[in-house]
């Protein structure tokens, strides 16, 4: 048996949480090199890397994220013990760890999980971002109690993990006023040669756009791609370009944007999953994210 030593897990949880190995050398009262050595021993039992350089600073790689989040459990736990044993309630709630796709819309993601923050019983919520396989690769060590992504669990993925679809939504092009003034008329053909803002090639949703577009001979002048859906919208705010969207989320980018809809895109919606290693869900938060996603957040459009 593999013994892990909790010294070394320690100063690598310290390092993580300062971003140096200098400040965290001062909070252990360490030598900067004794650290640095401990650290490696520790990448040396995992046999992987847990820091890499970014200019001056320290990041964590994607087995340190992995890592850290296993040690914040664990000595957040240790100090619940000490804490009960010296007869000081921790008032800790219980944790939801949610790793989310980074091509779920923010304002998606915000709906979904806004649900966990109002349960009767308090949950500690923690949200990580990035690339879908990555998420459900450390979901499957237990790293995330679900994941939130617009695609199902993906084949080529030898994982035992199970997908829950929490909803659909129809899809439709919103634009600036002055976009949409031009443009709003005898939709879709008025997307001919229209200024458009797409989501990125690697993204379901653009490969369901550009098949619509296909099937109706319509031509559009791409202007961009954008990975990050967050920053489409803020650049068709900006009345850069058409752009499409949840159309359940119509309220809120007329409020937060000042867009306005020109137009359905009929027979393409979105879905969104959450991807759990439990067959059926017995995380209360993920369960009640899953029930109430379904009976509320999302619609026809």
């Amino acid at each position: 048996m593999d013994w892990l030593n909790y010294h070394h897990l320690f100063y690598f949880y310290t390092v993580a949480k300062e971003g140096s190995v200098s400040r965290a050398a001062k909070i252990l009262r360490l030598a900067q090199p004794t650290l640095s050595g401990q650290i490696r021993k520790l990448e040396n039992t995992f046999d992987e890397k847990l820091f890499a350089r970014s200019g001056r600073s320290l990041v964590l790689t994607e087995m340190g994220k992995l890592v850290f989040r296993y040690a914040e459990d664990i000595f957040t736990i240790g100090r619940e013990l000490t804490d009960t044993l010296r007869g000081r309630p921790s008032g800790r709630s219980p944790r939801l760890v949610v790793g989310v796709a980074d091509v779920v819309p923010k304002l998606i993601t915000a709906r979904l999980l806004e649900i966990a923050l109002t349960l009767p019983e308090p949950v500690q919520l923690t949200c990580f971002e990035g690339k879908s396989d990555q998420l459900i690769a450390d979901l499957a060590v237990h790293g995330f109690d679900v994941v939130i992504t617009d695609v199902p669990l993906p084949p080529h993925l030898s994982v035992k993990a199970y997908s829950h679809l929490l909803g659909e939504t129809s899809v439709s092009f919103f634009a600036s006023r002055d976009l949409a003034s031009r443009h709003g008329r005898r939709f879709p053909k008025s997307l001919e040669g229209a200024p458009l803002l797409l989501p990125t090639p690697n993204t379901q949703l653009r490969r369901s756009l550009d098949q619509w577009f296909q099937q109706r001979g319509i031509h559009p002048r791409l202007v961009g791609e954008v990975e990050d859906s967050a920053l489409l919208k803020v650049f068709g705010q900006h009345g850069h370009g058409i752009f499409p969207a949840s159309t359940v989320l119509e309220k809120e980018l007329r409020q937060q944007h000042g867009v306005r809809s020109i137009g359905l895109v009929d027979g393409v919606t979105e879905r969104f999953f959450g991807i759990s290693v439990e067959r059926r869900i017995k995380h209360p938060a993920v369960a009640a994210i899953t029930e109430a996603a379904r009976k509320q957040s999302f619609g026809s459009g």
